[in-house]
């Protein structure tokens, strides 16, 4: 990604910190860090020191062994079966609660989300993803050229990017507008700095060839900022 792309999108904290809520929170299956830690093991184990990652894994794997054996014998012989499979066992219902602890965690946490969602914080995120995704296009356009293809090259390429700057600027103000409406439902916007918004600016750079990729790059942005400002208007007549 180019350096002028880069902290461009509004990433998922981010947004968690601007709505103050769990925005997109996904839930993770333990299964899915055990496949990572697993892949880099095999990797390392590969590599120019296999050796050192087999005796770590080994050491790692005997050692927490012995902790449960010394463990078990505190209690005498009060299960009845052998301390390695009894290792395995416990480390299988371990797993199988700590995923079910994940799961209500998150279950909860996109409960709270589905409370607070009001109508405009749904617009809001929607042109949020809306961005994002021109963002994207953009970064995928630029790799395409970097391999040769310099044909789609976006035209005026700093003047789209500023544009997707004030667009950016606008969302971030809608959605701290929002989250202090909706934390504080009595309260009367009175800061004006929450409420500027840079769409004048914004139509003045609009370009007149509609067909070129670097117009509909920009087209886009301005159309995004244009929904932004409405749901602006909205939330100030409330």
């Amino acid at each position: 990604m180019r350096d002028d792309l880069k902290g461009l999108a509004i990433n998922q904290r981010e947004l968690q910190k601007l709505t103050n809520l769990p925005i997109n929170e996904k839930l993770i299956i333990i299964i899915n860090p055990l496949k990572l830690l697993i892949g880099r093991f095999i990797d390392r184990v590969r590599g120019p020191e296999g050796a050192t990652a087999i005796f770590i894994g080994l050491a790692a794997t005997l050692s927490s062994y012995i902790v449960f054996d010394l463990v078990l014998k505190l209690f005498g012989n009060l299960f009845q079966v052998p301390s390695w499979l009894l290792f395995i066992k416990v480390c299988f219902i371990g797993g199988a609660i700590t995923q079910l602890i994940l799961y209500f965690t998150w279950k909860n946490r996109v409960s709270v989300v589905k409370d607070n969602l009001t109508h405009s914080l749904n617009t809001l995120l929607h042109e949020v993803d809306r961005f994002n995704a021109v963002v994207k296009a953009i970064d995928i356009n630029d790799r395409i050229e970097a391999a040769g293809n310099t044909e789609v090259k976006i035209k005026e390429r700093k003047q789209v990017i500023e544009a997707l700057k004030y667009t950016r600027a606008d969302l971030v103000r809608a959605l701290k507008t929002e989250k202090i409406l909706r934390e504080n439902k009595r309260f009367i916007v009175n800061n004006s700095e929450l409420l500027t918004n840079n769409l004048a600016t914004l139509t003045q750079m609009q370009v007149s060839e509609q067909a070129s990729e670097h117009s509909r790059l920009l087209n886009e942005a301005l159309e995004i900022a244009m929904d932004v400002q409405q749901e602006m208007k909205r939330l100030q007549s409330h």
